[in-house]
């Protein structure tokens, strides 16, 4: 979860330039109300993924990303630090959510233990940008894996314990369920969390997963431990 500085404090610009200031006049007539057509605003509880169609459930100590790299991320955690090994900063934590589409394979399981190893190496070994935040990974245990029911779908998580060459390590969780908008592709969730103090405790993992809805229906079911038979 590194970042670089640029990435920390970016130029922020709120409109164009200046240009000479036209004369105004003043309107005797009242501001119109607000459209009833305009969206509301977030639930500030809630992080929403429009095009997987589901809600995250935004815990304490996470918070909406803001200057990171990860394009698909949903949520981090607030705060960053020194990164043990290359590069500027790091997070302590980080949420990905994103549609499958580079294969015709729909099995939950299937994609889950298929990109359990992307998600490490590319987390604790070496990053997008080339840097070893963590000066590379030593080794990896498996310590959950299994079918779960998520926003009322069959999936299917796999989760690793990563050491790392420099500071405590992590965990790393791949978790794939079929969307239940649109035509139902498979929606895959990265979890990526340093161990230490600097991360977030692993229960997340859990509580976020639990905690997964679908836009079309918040009040569907499933979560971990939920019993769904088999899947993919």
């Amino acid at each position: 979860m590194a970042l670089t500085r640029d990435d920390e404090d970016p130029e922020v610009r709120t409109g164009p330039s200046p240009t000479a200031a036209a004369p105004t006049t003043r309107s005797t007539q009242p501001s119109p109300p607000p459209s009833a057509s305009e969206p509301a605003p977030e639930d500030e509880g809630v992080v929403v993924d429009e095009l997987n169609g589901v809600t995250f459930p935004l815990l304490d100590g996470w918070v909406r990303p803001q200057h990171v790299v990860e394009k698909d991320a949903v949520m981090t955690t607030d705060g960053t630090h020194d990164c043990p090994g290359e590069g500027s900063l790091c997070r302590g934590g980080m949420v990905v959510s994103r549609t499958v589409t580079a294969t015709d394979e729909s099995s939950p399981r299937a994609l889950a233990e298929a990109d359990i190893s992307k998600a490490a190496e590319g987390t604790f070994d070496e990053d997008s940008l080339g840097s070893r935040p963590y000066g590379g990974m030593s080794s990896h245990q498996v310590v959950k894996a299994g079918p779960v029911a998520v926003a009322g779908r069959a999936g299917y998580l796999v989760r690793w314990r990563v050491t790392t060459a420099k500071g405590p390590g992590g965990y790393v969780q791949s978790l794939v369920f079929p969307s239940s908008v649109g035509t139902e592709s498979p929606v895959l969730v990265r979890f990526l969390f340093e161990a230490g103090p600097d991360g977030p405790p692993v229960a997340d993992m859990d509580r976020i997963t639990k905690g997964i809805r679908s836009t079309a229906d918040q009040a569907s079911g499933g979560g971990v431990g939920s019993s769904i038979g088999p899947a993919g």
